[in-house]
């Protein structure tokens, strides 16, 4: 069996988290498609290891949600149901909404720096048709939202909650009326946290999950 994605080393990382790191993002990218059969022997061969931090790595991503072990079959890169990520979206507003109120209460100048600079790079990156780079530099926006909470459990949760629907998110940001509807999203958010309007902030975001949480599920039909 051959996979086709790049490998990529960090000689400063444990093996595992270099494996768990290529297959992730492979994963992440649609590299590795959902419902493939991920097996030892030829991943070991692939990036250049032995089984075992392959095996170790796979765990990982179990616990990520990214692979489904199942005994005596190996494992394979797990497929999300319309109604898993309708869960999922649900949640992470949920989650989001207390990240924007948290941020227009207490975000500082440094922080609000950092979120239009992401979002200028968001913007750049939508008009150039750069799709990979929009969704990394939406990440790093709603990161400095995340940090602005000053909760390391909303940003743990929050962060395994992105990595189930990446791989959606990327169809979801080349859909036509996506890229009017997200900018202004985000221009609000910034509008909110500046004048530090926790009701428009919060009516904003859940308007912003929900438009997502829609497309996605549309292109799902598709």
């Amino acid at each position: 069996m051959e996979y086709k994605f790049e490998v990529n080393a960090n000689e400063y990382l444990p093996l595992r988290e270099v494996v768990f790191n290529n297959l992730r993002d492979a994963i992440l990218k649609g590299q590795l498609k959902p419902g493939e059969r991920l097996l030892e022997n030829h991943l070991a061969d692939k990036l250049g290891v032995s089984r075992t931090p392959v095996r170790e790595a796979l765990r990982m991503l179990e616990q990520e949600n990214l692979v489904e072990l199942i005994p005596r079959r190996g494992a394979q890169v797990l497929d999300i149901s319309a109604e898993d990520i309708k869960n999922i979206l649900e949640i992470r507003k949920a989650l989001e909404v207390v990240s924007i109120r948290h941020a227009c209460q207490k975000m500082d100048e440094e922080s609000l720096k950092e979120l239009k600079a992401y979002n200028a790079e968001f913007e750049k990156s939508f008009e150039n048709e750069d799709y990979e780079g929009v969704a990394i530099s939406d990440e790093k926006f709603h990161d400095v939202l995340f940090r602005s909470a000053g909760n390391l459990k909303l940003v743990a949760i929050i962060s395994n909650i992105q990595a189930q629907v990446y791989r959606y998110r990327m169809a979801y940001l080349k859909v036509y009326e996506t890229k009017t509807a997200v900018i202004n999203h985000h221009r609000n958010i910034i509008e909110a946290v500046e004048k530090h309007d926790e009701a428009m902030g919060e009516k904003v975001m859940a308007e912003h999950i929900e438009h997502q949480t829609q497309v996605i599920l549309e292109s799902l039909k598709k």
